[in-house]
């Protein structure tokens, strides 16, 4: 909380009711840019959510963008980090921005009933499967595509160098890192900024930010039991991996119940179990996986060793050998610039009002975006409202479960979050860009 109310009182000296009417101007200006290339943005959106792709398979995605920004005149590298795209528009001196969309969807089964449902499907693992936009990228991606045409359209009103990438596979592909190590930061101009946004499960036209972790670090799991298969009237003869994944998957809650700090995030889930093709049969294996976040690195490192240690003593258990144990490191917790979230904080709660909302806590979910920062490019990550008002009010009141990201549910209502996103990033774009 000390770190908040430091924010606070950033927040509290920069301009007041000056930067405010300003603000208000120039979001003026920005919504009637928005007007005028609506119809074409609406479009773009229903074009990317019926045809979603898998990280490091978005190759149509990713043509479609370049081709968007090469219509406005920007300089356009594609296949960087295998699907990126990087757009560099230059107009005089001044800072280097980045402005980050992905690129990528999941492999689900569309549920909205939307009239534009994605009926995709591409392979994942050898076999096919149904694909999603059901984490909003597809209005991240609408959302980018506005702010890199208003940008151009109020050039006059900024100077410096804008970096729009395009990023694949962030659903756990390690998309940013393979940008990164495609030399992101070395082919291109380093940014002196970054900026991103994510919609999220909250009434549209409300933007969320905070300094400092946004987010958790996020690691997978994937553990192979072994044993002994054979027919599933005689499992004496046998040592069952299915029974031994089920133990694991329920005993492995105690290390999140147990050994963890219970002050301190910590989540384990499986989320995937494979074993054996027919009722009667025992298999020889049975493999889970799953995902492993937390905040901190002791609580993480807790996590990782009583994992293992788990697996380890299950398969002990049912004199089995050794299960086969693969912990991957996945994305790290973003982290914002505290003077840079203080700046662009300030200019959405002038844009916002009561609208603007810091967030008190970091979020659960995770995003390598963090590649980014990591790198050294100070960042400010903010995330948008996408539901219906009234809808969401009912719900709530109602105490109704709410379909939020990665749910096959997940439907953000496209106008308002996609103007929403483009005006708040337009803003704090203009801002870092100012002419001196």
């Amino acid at each position: 909380m000390a770190r908040l109310r430091t924010f606070g009182l950033l927040l509290a000296l920069l301009p007041g009711a000056a930067q405010a009417a300003d603000v208000a101007g120039t979001r003026a200006a920005i919504a009637r840019s928005l007007d005028a290339q609506y119809s074409r943005l609406d479009a773009l959106y229903r074009d990317i959510h019926q045809h979603p792709e898998l990280g490091f398979q978005e190759q149509r995605t990713a043509a479609k963008l370049a081709a968007e920004l090469k219509a406005l005149g920007y300089e356009v590298t594609e296949g960087v980090g295998k699907t990126g795209i990087v757009g560099i528009y230059r107009n005089g001196p001044g800072p280097t921005v980045m402005v980050r969309t992905e690129l990528d969807a999941l492999p689900l089964e569309e549920k909205t009933g939307l009239p534009y449902s994605s009926k995709a499907k591409q392979t994942l693992r050898g076999a096919e499967t149904p694909v999603m936009h059901a984490c909003g990228h597809d209005i991240h991606m609408a959302a980018w595509t506005a702010v890199a045409r208003t940008m151009l359209e109020m050039k006059d009103q900024w100077s410096g160098t804008l970096m729009f990438v395009g990023q694949p596979a962030e659903e756990g592909g390690g998309g940013a890192h393979s940008m990164v190590a495609d030399g992101l930061f070395t082919r291109f101009p380093k940014p002196d900024y970054g900026f991103a946004l994510h919609v999220g499960p909250y009434p549209f036209g409300y933007v969320s930010y905070k300094p400092g972790v946004i987010n958790s670090t996020s690691d997978g799991l994937q553990i192979t039991f072994v044993g002994k298969g054979g027919h599933g009237s005689r499992p004496h003869t046998t040592i069952d991996p299915v029974m031994m994944a089920a133990h694991f998957i329920v005993d492995v809650q105690s290390v999140i119940s147990r050994e963890k700090d219970a002050a301190k995030f910590g989540v384990i889930t499986v989320g995937s179990v494979q074993a054996g093709n027919a009722g009667n049969v025992i298999p020889d294996t049975a493999t889970v996986r799953g995902t492993i976040r937390s905040y901190d690195n002791e609580t993480r490192t807790r996590m990782l060793a009583g994992i293992e240690r788990t697996a380890k003593a299950v398969a002990m258990m049912a004199n089995a050998p050794e299960p086969e144990i693969k912990l991957t490191a996945g994305a790290k917790a973003v982290v914002n610039d505290d003077a840079l979230a203080a700046r662009s904080g300030a200019v959405l709660k002038a844009a916002f009002g009561d609208k603007a909302r810091l967030m008190p806590e970091p979020g659960s979910a995770s995003e390598d975006y963090s590649e980014f920062v990591i790198a050294g490019v100070p960042s400010f990550y903010f995330s948008i409202g996408g539901l219906d008002p009234k809808a969401y009010a009912e719900a709530m009141a109602a105490k109704k479960p709410i379909p939020g990201n990665h749910s096959p549910e997940f439907a953000p209502i496209p106008e308002p979050s996609i103007r929403t996103g483009a005006e708040a990033m337009s803003l704090v774009l203009l801002d870092v860009l100012q002419k001196k």
